[in-house]
């Protein structure tokens, strides 16, 4: 049990259906939700929220939330291009804030929430579910830190998603909005690059981005590659919103680490024709190969962001970690050549 006063956060943005895990997390921790808060638009994950919240009151204007002195965070999965606002907000109220990726879609953006996170000594996170949400990513982290696979050579992060075009509101098609697939999904990747080689920069050695079988939708990207290196370390990622819909998960997300002494391979969410469940984990080394079911570990990300508000500390994640995943991030994107269709 945590030996902190219980924390107090309110929902700002229930867009994405990230929100669902934020809050899902926040609860399991011991916090207290003062309530969400959401425009009048098309809000496809309502129900939803509803559905898995019904406790949780809406509140008419946000306004209660960011000035209600009992509340120390604010946690928000609004529509992407609104979040570096949104932010900026909350810290200038003087509350911490979470965020679903991306937590902004362009480098004005960043640059604007790197200074008043700055000014005011506010914590601004974003919950890169791909790792923080993933057990097998905690075991993963042990042992690689443990030297089980000698130093990290290169990551092979592997992000699939399955499109449910019913599902999605209209900004989920337009760049603007969304931000680009590289921006948005990629960001998962180039985070966990950075987290298993310890590097705390890369170059970006080449991205692309197509629409390569949605022409209904021109505004999508529906395929994105980048390649980054840092040191002798290199990372190839993949993002595509080609999953079948005969997987019996949203997307067969995977991540190689190859090291100097053997390799691991997440197999996060599913091992298809396999063991059931997800967060699955194979280790190679000199000393054989096996299997490792992670899913009793530990999810560290929010008992850790609840230690960073209460003692102004970074373990969760350092902001500069942070903020260099969305500039490899939106820098990628800026500059991917476009794939013909």
């Amino acid at each position: 049990m945590s030996n902190y006063p219980r924390l107090r956060f309110g929902v700002i943005g229930i867009d994405h259906r990230h929100i669902y895990d934020q809050v899902k997390s926040l609860l399991a921790i011991g916090a207290d939700c003062a309530g969400y808060w959401t425009h009048d638009g098309d809000v496809r994950t309502q129900d939803g929220f509803v559905e898995r919240f019904p406790g949780i009151p809406r509140i008419a204007d946000r306004r209660q939330l960011l000035e209600d002195k009992d509340v120390q965070l604010i946690t928000s999965a609004s529509i992407p291009n609104e979040r570096a606002a949104l932010a900026i907000e909350v810290m200038r109220h003087g509350k911490d804030v979470m965020v679903d990726k991306p937590g902004m879609t362009t480098l004005a953006q960043l640059d604007d929430v790197r200074r008043v996170r700055a000014e005011t000594d506010r914590i601004f996170s974003i919950n890169f579910t791909e790792r923080f949400e993933v057990r097998a990513v905690t075991v993963a982290t042990d042992i690689v830190r443990s030297g089980a696979i000698g130093r990290v050579l290169q990551t092979v992060g592997l992000g699939p998603h399955r499109l449910n075009r019913h599902l999605r509101p209209a900004w989920f098609f337009d760049p603007q909005k969304y931000g680009g697939i590289l921006a948005d999904i990629a960001s998962h990747q180039i985070d966990q690059f950075l987290h298993f080689t310890g590097a705390e920069d890369a170059t970006l050695i080449k991205s692309r981005i197509g629409n390569l079988g949605h022409p209904e939708d021109p505004g999508l990207e529906d395929f994105g590659e980048i390649l980054l290196a840092q040191g002798s370390a290199s990372g190839y990622i993949r993002v595509d919103w080609f999953t079948p819909d005969g997987l019996d998960t949203w997307g067969d997300g995977r991540l190689t680490i190859l090291g100097s002494e053997g390799y691991l391979e997440l197999r996060k969410y599913i091992d298809i024709c396999g063991r059931t469940g997800k967060d699955h984990l194979f280790l190679v080394n000199h000393e054989g190969s096996r299997y490792i079911d992670c899913s009793a570990a530990p999810l560290p990300y929010y008992t850790n962001l609840q230690h960073d508000i209460f003692e102004r500390t970074e373990t969760a994640m350092t902001h500069a970690h942070c903020f260099k995943v969305c500039e490899l991030a939106l820098k990628a994107q800026q500059q991917a050549e476009r794939i013909p269709s």
